[in-house]
Parts: structure tokens; C-alpha cells; sequence
């Protein structure tokens, strides 16, 4: 790995926009004045359609929500939108870099559509609606932590390690979601993302141990059948030579 991958240095290797960090972006920005176009010309919630409503989806099979919903933000808090365009840009620029397009923009979907499934499985009749790209973008953190474990992140005025970092994100999510709902912040979304993009890059590793036990423990069961079939043949064949030898 060259050395603009080192896991250890201060700040980000943000560099320029990368091609599908620009298109989500870019996405994100136009469907946020789409939907304030429409609130100020007093029409039906583009929200109520795209946004993520359990309800709809288990009852009415809205299931492009589980999509839409990653893009649309709340027109009434900017720094809903803000803060998730930078952080996808922060973090997200650099692991496309690493992966590449093709595997950056699979796993933020991955993301993304993950947490609305656990959205959705933990409320299914919640007419709440969940609205944002904040539950990919936990899996983009999250993804970050683990490749780059000892990057130090500036969290305010304080340098941490990503790692950590993401840790603390995660646990304030948990412990979040957990609490009474209505802070209009979806933590569930949040958790979901971070475990979906958790699974996903370790989840791997699962299959090939879990392969390698079941053919250890084949292995085993083949050897104990030969060992109680060699030894009871042998034990008729010393029974068979005994009474040879008596008669």
C-alpha cells in the first residue's frame, strides 16, 4: 500500500471530488431545493412519497422508499443536509479512492438501503417517516475506522483516532435509539448503517470459518466412524482367531 493509504497521519486525503461522491452530492443538493420548490408551492409531500415510512412499506409495498429516502433531507434544517454532504465528501472521497467507484458506490448503497431495512423490520407500522443519507454515511465511518484505524480525526478541538472515533459514534447511537424517539434524529437509521457496513466488510470473513469448522468437524466425524469400524473389525477378527485357537 503506498503511502497515501498509511492508516497513520493527521487529516484527511480528501483531494479532489470523486466521480460518485460528486453524482450523490450533487443528488442530494438538487432533490433539497426540489423539496423546498415544493413545500413553497403548497403541493403534496414529495416526503409522504420518497420518504422511508414503514407503514407504507410492509402495507402499501412502497418499496423505492428504502432507496429514495437516502437522498431527501429536511428542508428546514440545513445543517441536516450539511453535515452529511461533508461528511460523505471528508470521509467518502477517500475510501472510493481506495476501492475504487464501482465498490465505493455499492457498499453506500449497501449502507444505506440496510438501515432502511432495519428501519422498517424494527417498526413496521410506524408512520414516522426517516428522511436522509445519515445511515450510509455511518457506514462510511464506519468503513473508515476500520481501514483507517489510527487516522487522527480533529472532533472539535480534540484529535482522535478514527477508530475510536467511530466507536463513540456508535455507542451515542445506540444508546440513542434505545431512549425515547422524537428528536427528529434518526438513530436507528444510524445504527443500521454502521452495522450493515460492519457485516459487510467483516462479514466475509465469517463464511470461510464457518466453512473451514464444518469440514474440520467432517473430518472428525469420518475418522471416528473409521476408528469404531477398524476397531470393531478387528475386534471380530481376534474373537475369529481365539476360537481357532480353542477348537
Amino acid at each position: 500500500m503506498s503511502s497515501r493509504y498509511r492508516s497513520s497521519y493527521w487529516g484527511f486525503g480528501i483531494g479532489g471530488w470523486t466521480p460518485a461522491v460528486r453524482v450523490l452530492i450533487i443528488t442530494c443538493v438538487v432533490a433539497f431545493f426540489l423539496q423546498i420548490f415544493d413545500r413553497m408551492a403548497g403541493g403534496p409531500s414529495s416526503t409522504y412519497k420518497f420518504g422511508l415510512t414503514p407503514i407504507l412499506v410492509t402495507q402499501n409495498y412502497y418499496l423505492w422508499q428504502l432507496v429514495t429516502y437516502i437522498f431527501l433531507h429536511d428542508p428546514g434544517q440545513l445543517f441536516h443536509i450539511l453535515f452529511n454532504m461533508l461528511g460523505l465528501w471528508m470521509f467518502g472521497s477517500e475510501l472510493e479512492r481506495f476501492w475504487g467507484t464501482r465498490q465505493f458506490t455499492k457498499f453506500f448503497f449497501i449502507c444505506g438501503i440496510g438501515a432502511g431495512i432495519l428501519t422498517v423490520l424494527l417498526s413496521p407500522n410506524s408512520a414516522g417517516t426517516t428522511i436522509g443519507a445519515s445511515g450510509a454515511i455511518y457506514g462510511i465511518l464506519a468503513a473508515y475506522g476500520i481501514l483507517f484505524p489510527d487516522r487522527i480525526i480533529i472532533f472539535i478541538i480534540f484529535p482522535i483516532p478514527a477508530k475510536w472515533f467511530v466507536i463513540g459514534l456508535g455507542v451515542m447511537a445506540f444508546v440513542s435509539s434505545l431512549s425515547a424517539s422524537g428528536s427528529g434524529i434518526a438513530n436507528v437509521a444510524h445504527l443500521g448503517g454502521m452495522l450493515c457496513g460492519l457485516v459487510y466488510l467483516r462479514g466475509g470473513r465469517l463464511l470461510p470459518n464457518l466453512r473451514l469448522t464444518y469440514q474440520r468437524w467432517q473430518r472428525n466425524r469420518l475418522r471416528r466412524k473409521f476408528d469404531e469400524y477398524y476397531n470393531e473389525k478387528h475386534r471380530d477378527d481376534d474373537q475369529q482367531r481365539w476360537r481357532r485357537w480353542r477348537n
